[in-house]
């Protein structure tokens, strides 16, 4: 087995191609002798190693003391929104726009077998992610005042409920009475003719 695969994925946020606004997903990957940096849209990925050689230097030019420096200014960038990507004929460019240019990482795209086995990965690193987020939230407090309002103090009206089905409310049509609903509002007398009465 790979020593990378055993390494479990970091999502640094959300990029996009500033040509035509498609979005990625970029993540890396630490692996023995350096750090792997991938990007994804969905269908395709791409990815870039970077060795400790590599990273050895970008440390002595650009003032890095680790590689989770280095890690860390890919992820301020993806969320600040500074980083973006350039596709190429056979890969992809993932620049960090305040940085210099030696910071961007030139990536190349995987073969659709790697691909489906990165996103895979991927998929269930963001899954693991999303169930840890829900089960630290679910986590009851030790504040006994937050715990009070959670439970409630218990002088709450109680909600009413229907014992029986739902009775439909007939619309009002016009001519309706409002008063005795069901009659037909009756029309004023107009009296009563006695010439025709007399013809006769």
């Amino acid at each position: 087995m790979d020593q990378t695969d055993s390494q479990p994925k970091t999502v640094l946020g959300t990029l996009i191609d500033r040509k035509d606004r498609s979005k990625y997903v970029c993540f890396t990957q630490r692996r023995a002798g350096g750090l792997s940096v991938g990007l994804s849209n969905g269908e395709d990925v791409w990815k870039a190693d970077v060795s400790e050689e590599s990273l050895s230097q970008m440390k002595k030019s650009f003032s890095l003391k680790s590689t989770e420096d280095y890690a860390l200014k890919l992820k301020g960038a993806c969320r600040s929104g500074s980083a973006f990507v350039s596709l190429q004929e056979d890969g992809a460019v993932l620049h960090l726009d305040s940085e210099p240019a030696d910071l961007n990482v030139s990536l190349s795209k995987l073969t659709d077998l790697e691909g489906r086995s990165e996103l895979k990965d991927l998929l269930f690193k963001m899954a693991d992610s999303l169930t840890q987020l829900d089960a630290a939230g679910a986590t009851p407090t030790s504040s006994p005042i937050k715990s009070l309002q959670k439970k409630g103090t218990g002088f709450e009206p109680r909600k009413q409920q229907s014992s029986g089905p739902t009775v439909a409310v007939r619309k009002r049509l016009p001519g309706d009475s409002i008063i005795n609903p069901g009659t037909r509002r009756k029309r004023a007398a107009t009296g009563v003719d006695f010439d025709d009465g007399d013809a006769a």
